[in-house]
């Protein structure tokens, strides 16, 4: 077996990076973070966006500060698949259920990142313009702690509810985020490809609200074969509340969230439930939590970070730092159809 099921069966799970994440901006004027600080359910085709590229805007990075060192603990779940750390509130996590409806026959698997991948921006910070003045207090943002963002954003959204904002307000700004260039392209050729081709996951450390505002309004949901994401539903007073999508070990990531832990067990869960590896494994991401997952795809698979920002820039820090560290082959995009173009080539093969 190569390629990352392969790495799910060898017992080599530490890698070890001298490198710290910090969470940086390119613009944070009235964003989430004070200025100074670095750092399936298938649904039917709705109307939407897809093949219309109408949303070209680009703007800046959020990324999480992430401190690295060498304990990532894997949890593979035996049985129905589930995030690690939730058994206990299976029902919170609206967006990962059985993963066995799921036709055994796909060739390559492909994982997308939300923010700023999908979407040209970070949706946390989108859904400031529905706060007093499209800015958050000082105290607010004062109450944020390194590693603890979704903490943090669980501040947020309590605030814009004393505010008076609604689930429709927030909706209608999730709605309106531009797509990544090139990204509906690349949605599009996904949705008309055979169906043997790919099965298509999404990994956000965003929220399924804000992600599923976004993906219905595209009308791109069905493309998705699971999205797994921090879960958030409006509860009887009108708040959004959010939730961690699992508990993990390891060190480099936020607490809520390792996106290498859930690429790992879903892809041995869906493995065993196949009983045949992929042909090949795909990541599409921007961000440095896009990087811990990039790490365990194996030389057959491909990681496509998105030019220039920390996720291109850790893979070629760690080609220069470690040779041979980063197996995955490396495809930089900066629009959607330089993916398609690869994918094509692939899938040719």
């Amino acid at each position: 077996m190569g390629g990352l099921v392969g790495a799910v069966a060898s017992t080599a799970a530490a890698v070890c990076l001298s490198v710290t994440y910090k969470r940086t901006y390119h613009r944070p004027t009235s964003g989430t973070l004070p200025h100074s600080e670095s750092g399936s359910d298938q649904t039917g085709p709705t109307p939407g966006i897809i093949g219309t590229p109408l949303l070209t805007q680009h703007n800046g990075i959020r990324n999480h500060e992430f401190s690295r060192n060498p304990g990532l603990t894997l949890q593979t779940v035996e049985g129905e698949w589930e995030p690690p750390g939730s058994r206990s509130r299976r029902s919170e996590i609206t967006m990962t259920s059985n993963s066995a409806n799921i036709s055994s026959d796909k060739r390559f698997l492909i994982f997308f990142d939300f923010d700023e991948t999908i979407v040209d921006e970070t949706s946390d910070d989108m859904v400031v313009q529905a706060a007093p003045g499209q800015h958050l207090p000082d105290w607010l943002k004062d109450t944020y702690q390194p590693g603890r963002y979704n903490e943090y954003m669980q501040r947020v959204l309590a605030y814009l509810a004393e505010q008076g904002v609604t689930e429709s307000d927030i909706r209608s700004i999730m709605e309106k985020i531009p797509a990544s260039p090139g990204m509906l392209t690349l949605l599009q050729f996904l949705r008309t490809r055979p169906p043997q081709d790919f099965e298509v996951v999404l990994l956000s450390d965003a929220n399924s609200f804000f992600i599923e505002s976004w993906l219905r309004r595209a009308g791109a949901r069905q493309i998705f074969h699971r999205v797994f994401s921090n879960p958030a539903t409006f509860n009887k007073d009108g708040r959004l509340v959010m939730r961690p999508f699992h508990s993990h070990d390891c060190a480099r990531c936020p607490n809520n969230m390792c996106k290498q832990v859930v690429v790992r067990d879903y892809v041995a869960r869906r493995t065993q439930e196949r009983g045949r590896p992929y042909q090949r494994i795909f990541y599409v991401g921007d961000g440095a939590n896009d990087f811990c997952p990039a790490l365990a795809l194996g030389p057959r698979d491909v990681a496509f970070p998105r030019r220039d920002f920390p996720m291109h820039r850790l893979i070629t820090e760690t080609h220069e730092a470690m040779p041979g560290d980063f197996k995955a082959v490396t495809v930089p995009w900066a629009s959607g159809e330089e993916v398609v173009q690869r994918l094509r080539r692939l899938v040719a093969e």
